[in-house]
């Protein structure tokens, strides 16, 4: 670097220093809790922090400099997430990021009726009682909806695309929430179209997963559709090791199953709503209410495919699949 260059940046940086002092100086720290339903050390949830803590960082909010992030992870277990969602309430943040599903949600409001709560991730925030509406969402709550139910319709249809000779199939759901009943709604009301007969496989634990699919791929003819819930994500290796164990063709709703070995999956971008929650996260922050805050649809739906996965499983995917897919995985 030329000295004179050199000295010009040195000076606009030292007349800057007391102006960023005084600024830091009379700032207040705000603080912001973050309930995750993964463990810590989930890659998913790693990258879905990232994404969030970049989003806030554009809007100029910093971790340690003019924020306080309180993060709990839950790990899917319903009493934990009751246990971490009181923990966060108490230590009375300005905003709480509900980081997906819809038992995270359903504590922070049973902890809370005035801490502000921005979901990422919640499948029918209506049906389930979080807001009055989507456009107006009315209380201390507001965010992101993962997708429509009737998107659960399209994975019978991808599933008959990639396997025609698939009759029977498993549907992995969370019976426990009102999200898993919606999405097999949808599925059954597409079954009989495609001449296929639907079994139902809860996701309670691993035990039970492992018991319901091995009974169920004694047959033959059979595939797997693996709803959007928070077991699924928590189970997503077992799962996908159990179907290509069975050499089931299997359809799931989210990216992050086929880059774990999954067939083929087709939902929205589960990363990007958080991005987008950290834009709610400042507008709260600097004044506004979530009951005024619209509820916000996905903008990007993604079909992902594994090729391997599909080669492994002898099956021959249509070109025009491949043509249309977002991302191959080779």
């Amino acid at each position: 670097m030329k000295r004179r260059t050199f000295i010009t940046l040195l000076g606009g940086t030292v007349a800057a220093w007391p102006l960023a002092a005084r600024a830091q100086q009379g700032e207040r720290m705000r603080r912001i809790g973050v309930l995750m339903n993964l463990a810590s050390d989930d890659a998913e949830g790693q990258a879905r922090l990232t994404a969030f803590a970049q989003g806030l960082q554009q809007f100029g909010w910093t971790d340690g400099r003019n924020a306080r992030i309180e993060y709990r992870w839950a790990v899917g277990d319903a009493e934990r997430i009751r246990k971490q969602a009181a923990e966060l309430v108490t230590l009375a943040p300005d905003v709480i990021l509900a980081a997906s599903g819809v038992p995270v949600v359903t504590a922070l409001l049973q902890a809370t009726r005035t801490v502000p709560i921005v979901f990422a991730q919640v499948i029918d925030p209506v049906g389930a009682g979080f807001v009055d509406s989507l456009a107006r969402p009315g209380g201390n709550a507001t965010g992101f909806m993962t997708f429509e139910y009737s998107l659960a319709g399209k994975w019978l249809e991808l599933l008959k695309e990639i396997a025609p000779g698939v009759k029977r199939v498993a549907v992995l759901r969370d019976v426990g929430s009102s999200s898993g009943i919606g999405q097999l709604g949808a599925i059954q009301s597409s079954a009989s179209s495609f001449g296929m007969e639907l079994s139902l496989v809860g996701m309670s634990d691993a035990g039970e997963i492992e018991r319901a699919v091995t009974a169920f791929a004694r047959a033959a003819n059979g595939g797997v559709i693996v709803t959007g819930s928070t077991p699924a994500i928590v189970h997503r290796e077992l799962i996908t090791t159990l179907a290509a164990r069975h050499r089931l063709p299997a359809v799931y709703a989210s990216r992050y199953f086929v880059t774990v070995g999954g067939l083929i999956s087709y939902g929205p971008d589960s990363i990007d709503p958080f991005r987008r929650a950290a834009g709610y996260v400042d507008r709260i922050l600097k004044g506004e209410k979530p009951a005024d805050l619209p509820v916000q649809a996905p903008t990007k739906y993604e079909l992902v495919v594994n090729l391997k996965t599909a080669k492994a499983l002898g099956l021959d995917l249509p070109s025009t699949l491949l043509a249309r897919a977002d991302e191959v995985i080779e």
